[in-house]
C-alpha cells in the first residue's frame, strides 16, 4: 500500500491519465489504440456513468478498474485499507484483496461453480468476507426474495435458470457485501420492469450509505434514475480526440 499517492478529496476512485492499446497478435501484431488520457473521479455516495456509443471502450475501462486489463499509462487510484492502492501497478495479490474487501463487480453474466445452489452462490462473497455461514445465507435469502427468485429455486444451481433469473442472482451476489466501490456493467440488461425497479432501489440504498459506483447502463431510465454524472468515454478515444 502506497500512502504517498494522492486522490481527489471525497473520491473512492480516481482515474488519472489512463491510456490503453490492444495488440492484435493474430493480425501481425497490429496496434489498436482504444483510450488516451482518460481521467475522472468517483466521489463517495455518487454513481458515475460511463457513456458513449458501442465500441467506445466502456467495458475496457471497467475491466481496467477491476484489474482484469493492464493499462499502458496513467493511474487507477482506489481508496483501500486506510490508504491508496494504484490498481494499474498493483501486484495480483493486492488486486484480489481489493476485490474481496473494497471493490465489487456486477457483470452482465453470472459466473458460478456448476451445481452450487443459488443460495450459496449469493452467500459466498459474504462468507469469504468473514460472516458466519448461517447469517450469510439468511442475508442471501432476503436478497433473492426481494429480487423475486422463488424459495423453491434457492437450492437449485443457477445454470438451470432463465437469463433474467440468472441476472437477478448475479445482482444479489454483487450487492450482498457492502463494499466502498461497486462496478455495475449492465446490471438490469435482462430484467423486467418490476425487477429493474428493485435494482434501482438497491443502488439508491447503497449510494445513501456512502458507496461510490461506476456503471454502464444502456437503459436510459435506469441511468437517469441513479446516475450522478456521465463520463463520455468516446471523447477519450483516439478517434474522439481527432474529431
Amino acid at each position: 500500500m502506497n500512502t504517498s499517492l494522492t486522490m481527489t478529496d471525497g473520491a473512492v476512485l480516481t482515474v488519472a491519465g489512463v491510456s490503453k492499446t490492444f495488440t492484435l497478435h493474430l493480425q501481425g501484431g497490429q496496434q489498436l489504440p482504444v483510450l488516451r488520457d482518460l481521467s475522472f473521479d468517483v466521489p463517495r455516495g455518487t454513481c458515475t456513468v460511463l457513456g458513449g456509443e458501442s465500441g467506445s471502450g466502456k467495458s475496457t475501462v471497467m475491466k481496467m478498474v477491476y484489474g482484469s486489463y493492464a493499462t499502458d499509462a496513467g493511474r487507477i487510484l482506489l481508496a483501500h485499507d486506510r490508504g491508496v492502492l494504484d490498481i494499474a501497478t498493483a501486484e495480483p495479490r493486492q488486486v484480489l484483496e481489493a476485490r474481496r474487501r473494497t471493490m465489487g463487480y456486477v457483470s452482465q453474466f453470472l459466473r458460478a461453480v456448476p451445481r452450487v445452489p443459488a443460495l450459496d452462490v449469493v452467500a459466498e462473497p459474504l462468507i469469504a468476507h468473514g460472516t458466519d455461514r448461517d447469517e450469510a445465507r439468511d442475508r442471501a435469502a432476503e436478497l433473492l426474495e426481494r429480487l423475486s427468485i422463488p424459495q423453491r429455486m434457492w437450492n437449485l444451481p443457477p445454470a438451470t435458470f432463465s437469463g433474467g433469473e440468472q441476472q437477478r442472482v448475479n445482482v444479489a451476489r454483487g450487492f450482498i457485501v457492502e463494499r466502498p466501490l461497486l462496478l455495475l456493467d449492465e446490471p438490469t440488461a435482462s430484467l423486467d420492469a418490476r425487477n429493474r425497479a428493485v435494482v434501482i432501489e438497491l443502488i439508491r440504498e447503497r449510494l445513501a450509505a456512502g458507496a461510490g459506483m461506476l456503471a454502464i447502463f444502456h437503459d436510459a431510465d435506469v441511468r437517469d434514475a441513479v446516475g450522478s454524472s456521465i463520463v463520455d468515454v468516446h471523447a477519450f478515444t483516439p478517434k474522439g480526440l481527432a474529431a
